[in-house]
């Protein structure tokens, strides 16, 4: 399970280096953008990798090929897959969901007939459980879709789609970068 304020404190640092690592790979800043490499485009998902001060990062994200109901205001969601090898991290599992979820709320994934628990903060949501971080990227390797659902702020229940066409791909480019 995760532990208290430090996990909670460890994970809106990790929101931040994505967000802020997306928004440079979206703009393409010669500083940054030169240390991120693309590790290719698998169907619904990209890999990348990249090395920040000495800091081996490796990533997969994808978008949902559905969601409902459209959310008026709503930002672009993506899931992601993270390796940091330098911290002995592998398989950790976040949404980025584009929309405020609601204050302690637990959200869910499903692939199959597997079903994991995400707990959230702000438009974000990682896996409650971190020891099932490893069965969760074998579960999207062998599945089709992963539907996840949440609460947004305003009560409503929002039920998102991934395709899971290329994770498999995906998760083995940045398994040979950040190995």
């Amino acid at each position: 399970m995760r532990t208290g304020k430090f996990w909670f404190s460890h994970c809106v640092l990790i929101k931040f280096g994505f967000l802020a690592m997306i928004m440079v790979l979206a703009m393409g800043q010669a500083g940054f953008a030169q240390s991120v490499q693309s590790l290719g485009d698998f169907k619904a998902w990209s890999a990348y990798s990249t090395v920040k001060s000495a800091t081996n990062l490796c990533f997969v994200h994808s978008k949902p090929v559905e969601i409902e109901p459209q959310i008026e205001g709503m930002d672009d969601p993506y899931f992601y897959v993270t390796h940091r090898p330098n911290e002995g991290v592998r398989h950790e599992i976040n949404l980025v969901a584009g929309f405020d979820f609601q204050t302690d709320s637990l959200a869910a994934a499903r692939i199959g007939n597997q079903s994991y628990s995400l707990f959230t903060q702000g438009d974000s949501a990682w896996l409650e459980d971190i020891s099932q971080s490893a069965d969760m990227a074998a579960a999207m390797r062998r599945g089709s879709t992963m539907v996840v659902e949440g609460i947004d702020a305003r009560g409503t229940k929002v039920r998102m789609v991934f395709s899971l066409s290329g994770a498999t791909a995906s998760m083995r480019a940045i398994d040979n970068a950040c190995n």
